[in-house]
Parts: C-alpha cells; structure tokens; sequence
C-alpha cells in the first residue's frame, strides 16, 4: 500500500497532527532518544516505511575534461586560464576563492590562507611549485588587494566567476554543466583516487564533519564500477 506523502496532505492537517504531537511530547517530557524511539515504534505498528535513500553519486570532471577545460582557458585572452586552474588546484569554494587577497599566498611555503572559509573558518591549501611560479608571475610587484581582480581592480563576483566556467567549458565544447563546485567536486575525487586520505581530503576542502567528505569515496567506487564495465563489455 502506498504511503501519502506530505505534499499529498493539506497543510493544515499536517500542522493539526504536528500540534498534537507537541503537546504529548510536552506533557511526557520526552528526551529526544524517546521520540525518535517512539515515532519509530509508531511507524512499525501502522506498517509505514521509511523511504528508500538513494546513494548520492557526486558529479565531476572527468581527468580529460579537466586537462580540456584548462587548456582551452589558457588559450583565452587575459588571467582566464590561471583563474581556472587555481580554482581547481585549490578546491575552494567560490565564495571563498574570490575573497582570497595577495597576502594570503605564501610562495615560500606554497600555501594559499582561505581566510573568509565557510563557517567563519580559515584553513591553508597547498598549491604545486608550478601554480606557485604561475601565481608570482601574475602578481608581480603587486602587493595589495585580491589575487584576481577585474579591470577595475575588485573582485570577481561568484556569478561571474560562474560565467567565465560556463562560457570556457561551452568553448571547449564539454557538454556537462560546468560549474564552480564541479572543480571542487573533481579535485576532491582526484586526490581520493591518487591515494589521499580522506582525513586530509576533509581538512583540504574544510568539510566539518567526515560524512560529507565520504560522498566522495562513494562517488568513486561507483565510477571505478562504471569503468569496469565499460572495459570488459568492449
């Protein structure tokens, strides 16, 4: 028998029941371990079943995707190819990308400070003796304001952060949607697969809790899944 879901029943009715449930978790001052308890013994009696979840699979890039999105940026007039791959390389969300400030990179170290991190929390990436050179370069003797500014010397907005991806990505004729967290996504997977431990990975992307750096880990196993069959049905 088929369960109705919420959006099947009024709003009204629904808030009448949560309202009547309030007030016997009220009147038997019930810890939360008891209603759970409770609410699940509830379930079992009236034979309702809880839905099946669906394993999350995280898109990415695929490694010739990436090596194609980033050739063709650097093929691109202006800092459009550097603005990509330290994107990619450093795993940082956009809105943490586009905060980041010439005197937040440290060369000798190579180490990028994501200062304005999610969670009004700050972490260090590591970044490749290559886009450490790169990144010197592109600076200069430029000392002061953001690591990638426009031609009216402020920040990129997250959005055009976006339209630059989506227009590289359309140029370079990759036919997935190609976002900001997609890199992120397709670093992550990469440093998974090339042996990283998903601790690190964790602290890398500056996931607070383990289980969502996990995703990741199941992602790959479903993609070395795919590959297996894709090889041996040839």
């Amino acid at each position: 028998m088929r369960t109705p879901s919420a959006k099947a029943k009024p709003p009204q009715s629904l808030r009448s029941v949560i309202n009547a449930k309030k007030k016997l978790w009220r009147q038997y001052h019930l810890t939360y371990d008891q209603t759970r308890y409770v609410a699940k013994e509830v379930r079992h009696a009236l034979a309702v079943e809880r839905p099946k979840s669906r394993k999350r699979a995280v898109a990415r890039l695929s490694r010739e995707e990436e090596t194609r999105l980033i050739t063709h940026a650097y093929r691109m007039k202006g800092e459009r190819g550097l603005l990509i791959k330290t994107l990619f390389q450093t795993g940082a969300r956009v809105s943490e990308f586009v905060n980041i400030k010439v005197e937040d990179v440290f060369f000798d170290e190579q180490m990028i400070l994501i200062a304005k991190a999610k969670g009004g929390k700050s972490r260090y990436v590591p970044i490749l003796p290559e886009l450490a050179q790169e990144l010197r370069t592109h600076l200069g003797q430029r000392t002061v304001g953001y690591l990638f500014e426009t031609n009216r010397a402020t920040r990129y907005s997250p959005r055009r952060i976006q339209q630059i991806l989506k227009e590289t990505a359309e140029q370079a004729q990759i036919t997935k949607r190609v976002y900001p967290h997609l890199l992120r996504h397709s670093v992550a997977t990469t440093l998974l697969e090339r042996g990283m431990p998903i601790e690190q990975i964790q602290k890398f992307l500056g996931h607070s809790k383990l289980e969502t750096t996990q995703l990741y880990a199941e992602s790959s196993t479903e993609m070395i899944r795919e590959s297996y069959q894709r090889a041996l049905s040839r």
